[in-house]
């Protein structure tokens, strides 16, 4: 490690990337500023760190919110060197045309919308002090499309041209910008993405080796520690079981 941030904000804290994010960072000192929308399981997770925490709770859906929040965050803890933006999720895996618009309009507002509300109020800063890491937890299927995808690969393709973008806008100010694209993890993803059917998220990870929270937290972790003359831009981890699918092509009978 060549690097220690100071202040690290991470949204959706309460999820397994995200406890495993605070718990990486808690490791070496840093303050933390924990985020997620309920406040028992925000403050139990602050209870548990063994560092300085700071419980900010609010549903990044809720532009007003979200706000609000971001403006009552302390003076001790203003000065976010790190911004993990990991609040978000998929919701289905039905073909686009029975897939549910609420379900499209809640990835839109959770991966896209909720993401660049944080950023705006959180860059500003890091900008104005020339110091700062912005590293947005994108997916593989921002870059490889698969069916039932559709809306969830489009908000990580956004996430992904947004981070390339922002950096882009960023030369000169000494802020970093990294998108992470993590494929198959065995978190609670598939039990929410399934709404509750344990069978069906069970099975996505069935006789294989997923990644866990933990790898990906380590590789977060590693991106944020290099001399800060580093910038990984984008970095795509799969399992070693994992690789990419083949084209699909229909046939006639």
């Amino acid at each position: 490690m060549t690097y220690h941030p100071s202040t690290v904000l991470i949204t959706g804290a309460t999820g397994d990337f995200g406890k495993a994010f605070c718990k990486r960072y808690a490791e070496i000192g840093c303050k933390i500023i924990v985020h997620g929308r309920n406040k028992d399981k925000v403050e139990a997770l602050c209870a548990e760190l063994e560092t300085e925490t700071y419980p900010l709770v609010f549903d990044v859906t809720d532009k007003q919110a979200s706000l609000q929040a971001l403006s009552s965050v302390p003076s001790k803890y203003q000065n976010i060197d790190l911004l993990i933006n990991n609040a978000g999720g998929a919701l289905g895996l039905d073909k686009a045309q029975d897939a549910l618009l609420e379900d499209w309009e809640n990835m839109i507002s959770m991966n896209v919308t909720g993401l660049v509300r944080v950023t705006n109020v959180i860059l500003k800063g890091m900008a104005n002090r020339r110091k700062g890491h912005i590293i947005n937890i994108g997916s593989i299927s921002g870059n490889w499309p698969y069916p039932g995808g559709h809306v969830y690969c489009a908000t990580k393709a956004f996430v992904k041209q947004f981070s390339l973008a922002i950096r882009a806008d960023l030369q000169g100010t000494n802020v970093r910008v990294s998108n992470i694209e993590p494929g198959m993890v065995e978190t609670k993803f598939s039990y929410e993405r399934f709404k509750g059917d344990k069978d069906r998220a069970d099975a996505v990870y069935a006789n294989t080796t997923p990644l866990t929270a933990e790898d990906i937290a380590e590789t977060v972790f590693w991106t944020s520690t290099l001399p800060q003359h580093v910038n990984i831009n984008t970095l795509e981890v799969m399992p070693t079981k994992q690789t990419f699918a083949g084209l699909v092509t229909e046939r006639d009978d």
